[in-house]
């Protein structure tokens, strides 16, 4: 703790980066984003098992707020990244949203986190992207700390629910995400809080024409939900904080956990997961196969 509090202040004191995102403890198992400008402020960094937020979704805020421009220069950020944070800053620099030169990766040894705030680490309670993941060491950064360690085993309770839904017909599936999705309200969370989403205005933000409709009703809601799937269709890094951002716990994760699996079974592609691939829905290949289109 103390070598990441040292490190961030030694970036600011430097003048490195203009700014450090990371997390502060504010209770004994919660954590909230915190951007520090003022050395004096890195001792309040903390990195542990309930740094839930993926903080990468503030490296496109920061840029279109212009909080980090000195005479229309932009400066570097530093952000603490976990592994599977990594993912979705890759996914960034593939879409040119963020240049890799211009971020400071700053990254862990990482051994699960809890699955939301409130609950005690343990296997039962482990965030359902830990369950599957393969990257406890980040793919790439510039800094790294902690200690190497076992992720609790636990259950994939959300492969078991997708499979579940396979041996659905077309009608049951239709009719389960018809009710989930006419539970929603609305708020727009799962937008908010994705890193993949960075337009600056979102289609169902226009009007003329207006492609969804805006009002939380059934036809508006499976619109919005369906859309927002297709636009993260082999982009989604499973960073699931749309899962838990949701008020009405609809389980968004679902869709774009299937498509994830479809783009890795048809293309071999895994989004985020290089800077020298490009991503599957920006490039071309005549050896892909028809199979999907027919």
């Amino acid at each position: 703790m103390e070598e990441l509090r040292e490190y961030a202040k030694e970036l600011l004191e430097k003048k490195e980066v203009a700014a450090v995102i990371g997390y502060t403890q504010v209770s004994e198992n919660r954590t909230k984003p915190i951007i520090i400008t003022d050395p004096a402020d890195a001792s309040k960094l903390v990195f542990n098992e309930y740094c839930l937020n993926n903080l990468s979704v503030y490296l496109t805020k920061a840029r279109i707020n212009a909080m980090c421009r000195t005479k229309d220069k932009i400066m570097k950020l530093a952000i603490c990244a976990k592994p599977c944070d990594v993912h979705s800053i890759v996914a960034l620099i593939q879409e040119n949203q963020v240049h890799r030169n211009d971020i400071v990766i700053i990254s862990f040894n990482c051994h699960g986190a809890v699955k939301d705030f409130g609950y005690e680490f343990s296997g039962e309670n482990l965030a359902s992207k830990c369950i599957t993941c393969e990257t406890h060491k980040p793919l790439y950064f510039d800094k790294i700390f902690g200690e190497e360690k076992e992720t609790p085993k636990a259950s994939d309770a959300a492969l078991a629910r997708i499979e579940e839904l396979e041996s659905m017909t077309h009608e049951e599936r239709f009719e389960y995400f018809n009710n989930e999705f006419d539970k929603c309200i609305k708020c727009y969370a799962c937008r908010a809080v994705c890193p993949l989403c960075y337009c600056q205005r979102c289609i169902t933000d226009k009007a003329i024409p207006r492609w969804i409709e805006s009002s939380s009703h059934q036809r508006g809601n499976f619109s919005w939900n369906i859309v927002r799937a297709f636009h993260l269709s082999a982009r989604c890094t499973g960073c699931g904080e749309c899962d838990r951002a949701c008020p009405m716990d609809i389980p968004l994760s679902l869709i774009n956990r299937r498509m994830a699996m479809e783009a890795k079974k048809s293309f071999s592609y895994v989004s985020g997961r290089s800077l020298e691939t490009p991503t599957l829905v920006g490039s071309f290949n005549e050896k892909d196969s028809d199979e999907l289109f027919m």
